[in-house]
């Protein structure tokens, strides 16, 4: 027996046999869900691309989720290839005044800092974020660009360094607003493209800011 849409019980399949509405063809099958978006393993946001919108966590890169190792809350990507032992990576980031004469332009406001002393970041785990901290977007960077002094031309989230198999590291641009450029190339490398990079390779961000890179104890 169906029902009309008045609620009514009816036996005719075409008009209500009680209050003569049109029935309906029959009862709609509940569409089915839609799939739930994969948290991101890092920061807990549905995933919505390849890259985590919350804290630029690599979903591709970085193969399935993670596994988090108890008590600690360690993440670690399982299909990237661990790097050997005795083999060090670092990332020295220092004010490039060749970069900067190179790129800068006639009516370009920026000054070259009087001052920038050279800093030092180690390259550990899969992922390694470059950029600048925000506290208003919740972005904190493994390498933190934000000075003093400042360079205004490096995004919140600039370039992702990927560890790749075999103790490689490759490096993602991720969507800054100037580009990311190696070796002092005329054009920046493509946005959302891993790029492998090797140790010595110079990596231009922003107006005047160059990491370059170092593999200590190379096999």
């Amino acid at each position: 027996m169906l029902t009309c849409p008045a609620g009514h019980d009816s036996v005719s399949t075409d008009y209500c046999d009680v209050c003569g509405l049109l029935m309906e063809a029959g009862e709609k099958p509940a569409p089915a869900p839609e799939p739930a978006a994969m948290p991101c393993p890092v920061c807990g946001e549905p995933q919505t691309g390849r890259f985590c919108e919350g804290c630029s966590y690599d979903f591709v890169a970085a193969g399935p989720a993670p596994t988090v190792v108890a008590p600690a809350p360690t993440v670690i990507a399982p299909l990237l290839t661990p790097q050997p032992s005795g083999t060090a990576w670092t990332v020295t980031v220092f004010a490039d005044r060749e970069y900067f004469d190179t790129m800068r332009s006639e009516d370009d406001d920026v000054e070259f800092p009087a001052y920038c002393p050279e800093r030092v970041f180690a390259l550990r785990g899969a992922q390694v974020r470059v950029g600048r901290f925000s506290a208003s977007k919740g972005i904190d960077p493994e390498i933190d660009l934000t000075g003093p002094p400042h360079d205004p031309g490096v995004s919140h989230l600039h370039v992702l360094f990927v560890a790749q198999p075999g103790n490689g590291w490759a490096i993602i641009d991720l969507g800054s607003t100037n580009g990311t450029r190696v070796n002092a190339a005329a054009d920046p490398i493509p946005r959302g493209q891993a790029v492998p990079v090797r140790s010595g390779d110079r990596i231009h961000l922003g107006a005047w800011t160059t990491l370059t890179l170092k593999q200590d104890n190379p096999s």
